[in-house]
């Protein structure tokens, strides 16, 4: 990638978003920064609002910007709401990237993309096995820009990530426990955590070792291909509990309904980037830290 490059980073207001434009505003590259309400960001970064299931506010955003690589974040990320509003999730996870890569096709085709999918996409060939809306939404939106790659001959890559964690505010499991726990915290009271399963396990990544991820794939991935953005360890909810424990004074209990291993059967494996020459550099001890230092921050502002 050349040096202050046009970058375009959709949902750059949400957890990932934030951290991306840290990461490339600082490596030099000339950001837009799109999000749905105006936001305001630290540096020179050019900010724009834009409804992303709006095709023709996309196409008005393309004309203005023209960017020459892009990374696509936005979207609704929360398996429950998906449930309840699973329209308005296909057109936030799915149309939204298909009329934002028909746009660039129009404007500027030779344009670089990596599209964040999803640990939770499955096969399209597998379709009876969907597990919710939103996966079918993630799996949907990767079908469309596979799709458009090989019928206009674009530059999509597709980036699959895990669990990711660090600081910011997160729907994750990890934000969630650490602000719970410094409520409980603040508040003196037993540490105690509510948990239904605490065998469940899970894939994590610190959210700052995605980006440096997403940014070799703008580099250096190849177009068409998928890569799977992990750490290639599955841990259990209680090992992130144990965790916290290490990293916090006083214990952590753990009130759960159920206790049977529920092991991580997805198929992530992040052998390409590491291929690519890229690897986690953040420990899980770190990243929590970090989460609680964060949420400790926030529970000081309030």
């Amino acid at each position: 990638m050349n040096q202050k490059g046009k970058l375009m980073i959709t949902g750059a207001s949400g957890f990932t978003g934030r951290h991306a434009c840290a990461h490339f505003l600082k490596s030099g590259f000339d950001i837009t920064a799109v999000s749905r309400k105006k936001m305001n960001f630290e540096g020179k970064i050019h900010a724009e609002c834009c409804d992303l299931t709006n095709g023709n506010d996309v196409n008005n955003l393309i004309k203005r910007t023209k960017p020459q690589y892009l990374l696509h974040l936005a979207g609704q990320n929360h398996v429950g709401e998906s449930w309840s509003e699973p329209v308005s999730t296909l057109e936030a996870n799915t149309m939204s990237t298909a009329y934002l890569i028909d746009a660039i096709r129009k404007e500027n085709p030779t344009c670089k993309m990596v599209i964040v999918g999803s640990a939770l996409q499955i096969d399209p060939g597998s379709i009876s096995s969907i597990p919710h809306p939103y996966s079918l939404s993630k799996t949907l939106q990767v079908l469309i820009a596979h799709s458009w790659a090989v019928l206009y001959d674009m530059d999509i890559i597709i980036a699959k990530p895990s669990n990711l964690i660090g600081p910011g505010l997160s729907n994750g499991v990890c934000s969630i426990f650490a602000k719970k726990i410094v409520e409980m915290e603040k508040k003196g009271t037993d540490k105690v955590l509510e948990v239904d399963n605490p065998k469940v396990q899970r894939d994590f990544l610190d959210v700052r070792d995605a980006v440096r991820a997403y940014d070799l794939l703008l580099r250096r991935g190849q177009p068409g291909e998928t890569y799977d953005v992990a750490s290639g360890y599955n841990r259990s909810l209680e090992e992130i509990i144990e965790g916290y424990r290490s990293v916090t004074k006083g214990d952590i209990k753990i009130n759960s309904q159920r206790k049977d291993l529920i092991k991580n059967n997805s198929a992530i494996d992040p052998i390409k980037l590491v291929n690519l020459g890229w690897k986690p550099n953040i420990p899980l001890e770190s990243s929590l830290m970090d989460i609680l230092a964060f949420h400790r921050e926030l529970m000081e502002k309030c």
